[in-house]
């Protein structure tokens, strides 16, 4: 659970973490609405070909958007591991499919550091930095960026 100073500000997060090909990766766990596997989705004529389609949930229409894919990973298998992560974005809510979750890890906020040029074949740009656990190296996603259109 994120702590705070008495001043309120959060010193340490709580990581939800997934699995891009092979590069494990990150969300703060407050930007995720909920995780779930894959349910059927209506395809989107004319979308980017990261664009899976939309999906009906409990009435709200939901974009699900194969991480690897727009990161330049190649496609997610849907294997039984696969799910989709529901966020709360800068515009309603959007899915990203990965190719499996991990655990949740709690970081200081001041052992951030940052993000690589590329990190296992993902450009920075998506990532606001990385943390380091004794055996991890987890990319930090930046939500907004990811879901930003393609210029």
């Amino acid at each position: 659970m994120a702590t705070a100073s008495s001043t309120g500000s959060r010193q340490s997060i709580e990581l939800a973490t997934f699995a891009i090909g092979e590069a494990l990766c990150g969300m703060d766990i407050l930007q995720i609405q909920e995780i779930n596997k894959i349910m059927q989705r209506t395809p989107v004529p004319q979308a980017p070909d990261y664009v899976l389609g939309v999906l009906n949930l409990r009435g709200k229409i939901v974009t699900i958007i194969d991480l690897a894919k727009k990161l330049g990973l190649g496609e997610t298998d849907s294997t039984d591991n696969a799910r989709n992560i529901i966020v709360n974005s800068f515009d309603g809510s959007a899915g990203f499919l990965v190719s499996r979750i991990g655990d949740v890890v709690e970081v200081a906020l001041d052992k951030q550091e940052k993000p690589p040029a590329n990190m296992r074949g993902i450009q920075g740009k998506y990532f606001s930095g990385v943390f380091k656990t004794d055996s991890l190296l987890i990319g930090m996603l930046d939500i907004d960026k990811v879901l930003h259109p393609d210029e």
